[in-house]
């Protein structure tokens, strides 16, 4: 065999071994860091509880909406089924009630301290 026919079968250049030998080193070094990702259990683990957080959240401003728009619905429910003194005086109670805090707020404080009292006394 000659030189001339190993040229012939397509022996490669010295550029193109050389760039063959780049290439190997590319794959081989992304081989190498997908192995190192799959070793890493503990960046595995934060990514799953990442993952697991964020369908958590979805899921709970889901629900949320869903009882938001439950509870609208049942308020207007409430509201068109009662005549309409009735809402007018809920409204003026629960003014009173905003603007009277502090003393309903004692008031149902010393209430449950009554109730408490009154209970740990029956319970002897």
């Amino acid at each position: 065999m000659t030189d001339e026919s190993r040229t012939n079968i397509g022996t490669p250049t010295p550029e193109e071994l050389r760039e063959q030998v780049e290439h190997t080193r590319d794959e081989l070094g992304q081989t190498i860091e997908a192995l190192a990702a799959k070793a890493d259990v503990k960046a595995q683990a934060r990514e799953r509880t990442a993952a697991v957080k964020e369908q958590a959240a979805e899921k709970t401003a889901l629900v949320a909406d869903q009882i938001r728009a439950q509870t609208q619905h049942a308020a207007q429910l409430v509201k068109d089924t009662t005549p309409d003194p009735v809402l007018h005086k809920a409204g003026q109670v629960a003014e009173a009630a905003r603007a009277n805090r502090t003393p309903l707020l004692v008031a149902g404080a010393a209430l449950l301290v009554l109730l408490l009292v009154r209970h740990s006394r029956r319970s002897r």
